[in-house]
């Protein structure tokens, strides 16, 4: 396994999975979140759900905890590796995508996600976990209703915490639009596949971020107003 990483062809593979368990996760994300709008207390239960399950809480979430971390890693040593190598880096070996802005910097679109998560997590997983692991409420309760939906509603009262979210998902999808491709590249995709796969991941990169500005617009402007 350790020859494995440390092989190129092995760093690209492992970045393609953890890229593919991500992009799963953000369009599951999505659609949980999307209640929110849709109807509040299907979310409250959802979110209750997904917060009190066990094979979510106990092997699911440091799965993903361990594929953030990891896929942000990788990444910086696919790009160090690289440019220590031949000044290229990884983002920019990929073909017909070598003339895109975003081809060229996704080492700087990656940061920027990734101050994202780290801010989402502030936002919502920290309080979380103190609230049912540290205080040891695992009722999901405020006053005799479900907190979820008045805790997410909250956090988007603040226009500048509104604007870091929708630069930040803005961001996520010029990371996606690219990344999406060369993740099936480094899994093998045929070159007569490619057009699709352009295709398909423009979608992707387009809905999923558009979906979460969506959201945050939504709650701040009917919340606010």
């Amino acid at each position: 396994m350790g020859g494995f990483f440390k092989s190129s062809i092995g760093r690209k593979v492992a970045m393609a999975l953890s890229a593919f368990f991500l992009m799963f996760f953000l369009l599951q994300h999505l659609v949980i979140n999307m209640l929110s709008v849709i109807s509040p207390d299907a979310f409250n239960e959802v979110s209750h759900f997904m917060g009190t399950n066990p094979l979510v809480q106990f092997a699911l979430q440091p799965v993903l905890i361990f594929a953030v971390v990891f896929h942000f890693v990788m990444g910086f040593v696919l790009e160090l590796k690289n440019k220590k190598a031949n000044g290229v880096s990884y983002a920019k070996n990929n073909g017909g995508a070598n003339s895109t802005w975003m081809s060229r910097n996704m080492i700087y679109s990656g940061l920027v996600v990734l101050a994202f998560i780290v801010l989402h997590f502030i936002d919502f997983w920290i309080p979380e976990i103190n609230t049912k692991y540290i205080v040891g409420d695992m009722t999901g309760l405020h006053n005799g209703e479900f907190r979820y939906y008045h805790e997410l509603v909250e956090k988007f009262h603040s226009p500048l915490r509104v604007g870091a979210y929708v630069i930040s998902f803005i961001l996520l999808g010029l990371h996606l639009a690219h990344g999406f491709t060369s993740a099936f590249q480094s899994m093998g995709a045929t070159a007569g596949r490619k057009k699709n796969l352009q295709l398909i991941g423009k979608a992707y990169s387009i809905i999923v971020p558009l979906g979460f500005i969506i959201i945050a617009l939504f709650h701040h402007l009917t919340h606010n107003h």
